[in-house]
């Protein structure tokens, strides 16, 4: 049967296509998934890639997830995975973060899809489970000083070998894990998405062939890496840098740690040194290369002049330098479930560098932080119930505009859990949920509010972890704006409040216990005395800040 000729008309269908798959991907997975953090947080990623592992299309779900995958898709086929023995039934999955991955909350899973016997794409998912095991419910210790305190590690190997399940490794995972019924259902759904979207890239093959569909992915990944280096081109060339901070590592409370951006553009190319960030830290606020990877991309993405196909040919112009054992590239076994704090702010970091560049295009700091909370409640006849929260802040203001109140922002794209939902799974109860006053930085305009959110418990017992950042160093403003307010974290039991230390691992809780998380807003921008007096009364009358404060 000839062959659809692959025309600019055509590639474009086809393109869109793929974007297509993966959508339909993503709802199969929202529409099958099990657990809270998946079904209703919507923390899960998925995509199309190239027969090299290369990303060519993706859904609109989360940065740090999308940028990556490429990443560990490609490890496992150069280290791991012989591709040769790879069959169009097979799907390998991994977790660890030391094989091309990001932590091991995260499991990735992949199926090669083939027309007539050539392997033409893959297609994969990225869910972050509800538990994998290790020091805390949830998998998000504080205090983990190695990776094999943070859960199951999970090497490349198959889940589903020639069509039928592996079920040695199918009970080694539910062996391993505090909520195997939710973790293996979210499981499931990946390999369900999976087969959706091999299904939509095989009915693409049917009309336009195996060479068809090679060549198109090499067209759609050298139009995005054309536009992104037409994108660069237009910025000015120099070097920029920048430097943020977090609070700490959990471990050494006293010493912040330095994530430092030295990004030289170059005609049509970005060079991002990180040579200036911290080493890595005893505790778990580490991140892979491949996480980091992903916060470079991500800014100069959002720093370009106009839309384009996002995928790995926007990588091509851009090049990272990331000295191994470091906090931006740690070594193994360095804990890094906490690496979403590392790349939150390394993307503020880009961004303070990207500013000086292209100021109009860049806004000041977000909140630069994903507030992850966890509560293990404990019931009189001990059964156990998991909850896994993400809470968000206030983005930072803009040069032409004001910041978003309480978007989740930056590496993640994540909803909340809706209170009924919550309440009705476990014995919490949620008593205030709202925008809080005052949390914005000031400006010409006004950074973003951040909230606050307070949960209750109702079961005889509950073990509370925590691991957050934002509570120290303020996201900054920029053109005179003002920094947004930190975070804070209150323990109120009988009557009586108590600072929580951002950084906990299974602080014993009890019945009426009640615990209180206030988020940082976004920073702002420009001088605050040039805010319009309407601006100021409309913020007044909102409640977003006080009388006093918009004098």
């Amino acid at each position: 049967m000839p062959q659809t000729p692959l025309g600019p008309i055509e590639i474009e269908v086809i393109r869109n296509a793929l974007t297509a798959a993966a959508a339909e991907m993503d709802v199969t997975v929202w529409r099958t998934s099990r657990s809270t953090i998946v079904r209703e947080l919507l923390d899960y990623s998925t995509a199309v890639f190239d027969a090299e592992g290369n990303n060519l299309a993706q859904s609109a779900r989360i940065p740090s997830h999308l940028n990556s995958m490429s990443h560990f898709l490609r490890e496992i086929l150069d280290r791991y995975v012989d591709p040769a023995s790879w069959g169009p039934d097979d799907v390998v999955i991994s977790n660890d973060p030391y094989c091309g991955g990001q932590h091991l909350p995260d499991i990735c899973a992949f199926k090669p899809v083939f027309h007539e016997g050539r392997r033409i794409a893959f297609v994969g998912t990225l869910c972050h489970h509800i538990d994998v095991g290790g020091l805390v419910a949830g998998s998000y210790a504080a205090k983990a000083i190695e990776i094999f305190q943070e859960g199951l590690r999970i090497p490349p190997l198959k889940l589903i070998e020639n069509g039928r399940r592996n079920e040695g490794v199918w009970a080694m995972i539910r062996q391993n894990i505090r909520k195997p019924d939710l973790l293996l259902g979210d499981l499931q759904s990946q390999i369900a998405s999976l087969e959706v979207g091999a299904a939509a890239l095989r009915r693409l093959a049917a009309r336009y062939g195996a060479e068809g569909m090679i060549e198109a992915g090499r067209r759609i990944l050298d139009m995005s890496e054309q536009a992104m280096r037409a994108a660069i081109s237009r910025m000015p060339d120099g070097t920029y840098e920048f430097t943020d901070w977090l609070d700490d590592d959990g471990i050494d409370l006293d010493k912040p740690i330095r994530l430092h951006v030295a990004l030289t553009i170059r005609g049509d190319s970005i060079s991002v040194d990180l040579s200036g960030c911290s080493p890595q830290v005893q505790g778990p606020t580490n991140a892979t290369l491949a996480s980091s990877n992903a916060a470079v991309m991500f800014a100069v993405m959002c720093a370009c002049d106009e839309p384009f196909a996002a995928n790995a040919g926007c990588y091509r112009p851009i090049g990272t330098i990331a000295p191994e054992g470091s906090v931006v590239n740690a070594r193994a076994p360095a804990p890094v479930v906490h690496r979403i704090a590392v790349t939150h702010r390394l993307l503020n970091a880009m961004f303070g560098a990207l500013h000086q560049a292209v100021p109009d295009r860049i806004p000041a700091a977000y909140y630069g932080n994903s507030y992850v909370c966890t509560f293990q409640t404990v019931a009189a006849d001990e059964r156990r119930e998991v909850l896994v929260e993400i809470e968000i802040g206030g983005t930072g203001a803009h040069p032409r505009k004001d910041g978003v109140n309480a978007l989740s922002a930056g590496m993640h794209n994540n909803s909340n859990i809706p209170i009924e939902m919550i309440e009705a799974q476990a014995p919490l109860t949620i008593t205030r949920y709202a925008l809080l006053p005052g949390s914005g930085g000031a400006g010409e305009h006004r950074g973003g509010l951040g909230l606050l959110r307070e949960w209750r418990v109702d079961s005889p017992r509950c073990f509370f972890t925590a691991n957050m950042d934002r509570f120290v160093h303020a996201p900054y403003g920029l053109a005179g704006g003002a920094p947004a307010r930190v975070g804070k974290l209150v323990l109120t039991r009988d009557g009586a409040e108590s600072p929580v230390p951002p950084k906990s691992d299974n602080l014993p809780l009890r019945q009426g216990d009640r615990i209180r998380l206030e988020t940082s807003g976004g920073g702002g921008f420009g001088d605050p005395a040039r805010r319009l007096p309407g601006a100021v009364a409309r913020d007044q009358a909102l409640g977003y800040v006080s009388r006093a404060a918009g004098a």
